[in-house]
């Protein structure tokens, strides 16, 4: 019984290590790698930040995707990306969470290739989805733009967030494959 109980210790400890590695893999990605992609709105800069997070959720399930999020966005919003503030960690709460989250619940479900393909379609799709009403909502509070502003903008922030996580899901779609021996061993 003892020694159950130290294999399962081992095994969460390994997996929280892999975890917190996709966090820092995460972090260092969005520090060397961020452009603007649409001229209108170069404040929403792309960047392979979701790429480890995904890589995680897949392997490890959508809590461990949510918590990823969750402590990726918090540690960018007060290192690499601290000019966002409070605003950035909430918009990356928000965007990155819808797409891990559907992406992770779908795949957990089917895994497969299809059940893969699937997922990353739909958590883009939910991506892009959520960001319309939380921009509208978040942005006037924490940037004091008229929100007539920020609906003007709503086809930029619809194929930005398409864009985006299109890539990033395209990627991750491309490389869990190669790595999922290292995650499960």
């Amino acid at each position: 019984m003892n020694s159950i109980n130290t294999m399962t210790k081992q095994k969460q400890t390994v997996k929280l290590a892999k975890m917190g590695m996709l966090v820092a893999i995460s972090i260092v990605l969005v520090a060397l790698i961020h452009f603007p992609i649409i001229p209108a709105v170069p404040f929403m800069e792309y960047d392979p930040a979701d790429i480890p997070i995904l890589l995680g959720t897949f392997a490890f399930g959508p809590a461990a995707g949510l918590a990823l999020t969750a402590v990726t966005a918090i540690l960018q919003g007060v290192t690499v990306s601290a000019g966002s503030g409070v605003y950035g960690i909430i918009m990356h709460l928000v965007a990155t969470g819808a797409l891990v989250a559907t992406s992770g619940i779908i795949y957990h479900r089917h895994k497969t290739r299809k059940g893969a393909i699937v997922a990353v379609i739909a958590g883009t799709c939910a991506m892009a989805a959520i960001m319309v009403p939380c921009n509208l909502i978040v942005t006037p509070i924490f940037m004091g733009a008229p929100r007539s502003a920020v609906v003007a903008l709503i086809p930029a922030i619809l194929a930005f967030n398409f864009i985006k996580a299109g890539i990033n899901s395209l990627v991750t779609f491309l490389l869990y494959k190669r790595l999922s021996p290292f995650l499960h061993r």
